[in-house]
């Protein structure tokens, strides 16, 4: 929204910004850093160490509220767009109802879109949904399922430039083994086209298969295995980029594997780092955020993690690669201020307890780790991760810790 204001040269709005905020500009530039290409004049050396520091959840909304009203209207309305709405949390929910349910003069279409078969009956979405509702906000849902067989056969013959009765017999079988699901449909072409069933005939100037034999052939309509035999032709430095960026979740900011590049055995990362974006299993955004494209490519990367070390009948399933890559994170970044990456940290390290717990100084400097992520978690006001984490530090800490450790225990 800020480059748009500069590049259509919307100078009222900068203005209205600039009188709006005054003296609490700092905070926008902490939330909104693109906003300092508006007033390059107004940045400061300390604002600009400032940003990205950690806000809490009514500093946020209350900013995020403040700065919609100064730059939409019915003219000009702002859409907000957020995908993957399963994984917001309470916190961020409220934000969002805050925004929405205002009547000051905020003009905001919002989209939203969640998995429901992701999602329980009690989640704080279905909440948020009630709640818009009953403070009279329009809302409109739509349920989207997989292209008809019509719709599939007409995607087909678009990707493969032939005339949709051509492609019928293939996008058939296509829609048989995906429930036309889009992705599932173009890792399922590559799959064939790998596999040399589809193939382009110079001769005929066309893509030409053979659906019996496609039929007839063991290729799996499981994405997963598609998706998991695609990734063990990879390189090994490709595969371990992988394996960690699935252990950190959906997401993770490029600094992250920096840090992690220092360290012998995860040296390997950077250059596995190019090779994934490449191959296109993950893509990374402007603020240097690395995303896997999908949900199915984040879990065919975990499943890349040796059974060996899953250990899938047993309770420590992964524990021992988590516990592994946050202790080696943890030596990395001990004594460094690392913000929000102390979160990443502790989360991996936590799910060794049953190793921790065998090294009494190692339990008490776990627990530090684990006190100090709650406290920067309760200075942004996310309580229910700050009573995780200060509820593993008191775990890890020995039974007489009011009197061993009592600073801690306090």
């Amino acid at each position: 929204v800020c480059l748009m204001i500069k590049c259509r040269q919307r100078t009222a709005i900068a203005k209205k910004l600039r009188d709006e905020f005054g003296v609490d500009f700092s905070l926008l530039l902490r939330l909104l850093p693109n906003v300092s290409v508006l007033f390059p004049e107004l940045i400061s050396p300390a604002m600009r160490v400032e940003v990205g520091e950690a806000m809490n959840g009514r500093s946020v909304c209350f900013t995020l509220l403040r700065f919609v009203r100064v730059v939409s209207s019915p003219r000009h309305p702002i859409m907000l767009f957020l995908d993957d709405m399963q994984w917001a949390d309470s916190t961020a929910l409220d934000v969002i109802h805050t925004i929405l349910s205002d009547t000051m003069g905020s003009c905001m279409f919002f989209v939203g879109t969640y998995r429901d078969n992701e999602v329980q009956i009690d989640h704080d979405l279905f909440d948020l949904m009630e709640r818009l509702e009953i403070s009279n906000v329009q809302t409109t849902k739509v349920s989207l399922a997989g292209l008809d067989q019509e719709d599939l056969n007409t995607m087909i013959s678009d990707a493969l430039c032939l005339y949709p009765r051509i492609c019928k017999s293939l996008s058939d079988i296509l829609f048989q083994k995906t429930k036309g699901n889009p992705f599932f449909v173009l890792e399922f072409m590559q799959s064939l086209k790998s596999h040399g069933l589809l193939q382009y005939n110079i001769h005929q100037k066309r893509w030409v298969w053979n659906e019996d034999i496609i039929r007839a052939e063991d290729i799996t309509d499981n994405v997963l295995h598609l998706l998991s035999s695609k990734m063990n032709g990879l390189s090994g430095d490709v595969q371990m980029l992988l394996k960690v960026m699935a252990c950190f979740g959906s997401s993770t900011n490029e600094s992250v594997i920096g840090y992690l590049n220092e360290n012998a055995e995860y040296a390997g990362v950077r250059n596995g780092l190019e090779g994934a974006l490449s191959d296109g299993f993950i893509v990374k955004d402007e603020e240097g955020c690395l995303h896997f494209v999908h949900d199915k490519v984040r879990e065919a990367a975990y499943n890349l993690i040796p059974d060996s070390d899953k250990k899938q009948s047993h309770p420590f399933a992964v524990m021992k690669f988590h516990y592994h890559l946050g202790t080696v994170f943890y030596s990395l970044c001990d004594g460094k201020d690392v913000g929000d990456t102390i979160f990443l940290i502790a989360s991996q390290i936590n799910h060794g307890k049953e190793w921790i717990l065998r090294d009494t100084d190692l339990s008490i400097a776990i627990a530090e780790l684990n006190m100090k992520a709650g406290k920067k978690a309760l200075d942004g006001c996310d309580h229910n991760t700050a009573y995780s984490y200060l509820g593993a530090a008191l775990s890890l800490l020995p039974n007489d810790h009011w009197k061993s450790h009592y600073d801690l225990s306090l």
